[in-house]
């Protein structure tokens, strides 16, 4: 990455642990995770089903607090914030991307991408302005009035990543982005968070089970049974 990405902390997790009751048993989630996650990073979480990896990206989009330990989000304790500053935060600062892409199928492209922006104070203009250039981003500018139903998988997930984009987050939050696509379109979808982190300097923190993901990210988090075992860097173009 070039200097116009400094590189400052945007996400801290200091001992943080997540346990959930069952019964009479506590289950931890994850245990005693110490992790930093730089500005314009591209983060492949990866571990099994039950490694801990969904439970600590509902963490760093502010969707659970920690049971135990301490989370920062750009110097700010989201333990201390209140239900309403998280859900505040959330709307400005993080972009979710999922694996079933979840728009409304009665909206096209276009206002599927724009929804956001009716919680954030923008003017009608802007926020068109706005969209279209996003959708001009993802490379779906002629497709901005079709339906969900009128798109491909991979057509749908690019929505999808436009919508994360539209409110310009800090952070994309991506969760097993090509899980319902094949290969062929589950690299294309790979591609274009690339070049989001390459070209547009966001911050990409990609959750998946597949090992082989992890090679389209500069940094790679494995979890096991709740911890990290394993941290490493790619040497990317």
């Amino acid at each position: 990455m070039t200097s116009r990405t400094m590189k400052q902390t945007l996400i801290k997790f200091e001992n943080v642990w997540k346990i959930y009751r069952m019964g009479e048993v506590d289950v931890p989630a994850l245990r005693g995770v110490d992790i930093e996650i730089k500005k314009g990073d591209f983060v492949a979480i990866i571990g099994a089903s039950g490694s801990g990896k969904s439970t600590m990206m509902n963490l760093i989009g502010c969707l659970d607090t920690p049971s135990k330990g301490k989370i920062s989000l750009d110097s700010k304790d989201i333990s201390l914030m209140t239900e309403s500053d998280l859900a505040t935060f959330r709307g400005k600062r993080v972009g979710f991307i999922f694996q079933q892409y979840n728009l409304i199928p009665s909206m096209t492209a276009f206002d599927n991408v724009m929804l956001p922006m009716e919680f954030l104070e923008m003017s009608d203009h802007e926020a068109k302005e706005r969209t279209e250039k996003i959708l001009d981003i993802v490379g779906l500018t002629d497709k901005s009035h079709h339906l969900p139903s009128q798109l491909s998988g991979g057509q749908q997930q690019r929505v999808s990543i436009a919508r994360s984009l539209v409110a310009d987050p800090d952070v994309i939050l991506a969760d097993e982005p090509t899980g319902a696509l094949d290969s062929v379109t589950g690299k294309e979808i790979l591609d274009t968070l690339h070049r989001l982190w390459k070209e547009e300097g966001k911050t990409i923190i990609m959750v998946t089970h597949d090992l082989k993901l992890s090679k389209y990210a500069k940094t790679s988090v494995e979890l096991k049974d709740g911890e990290i075992i394993k941290i490493s860097t790619n040497n990317l173009r």
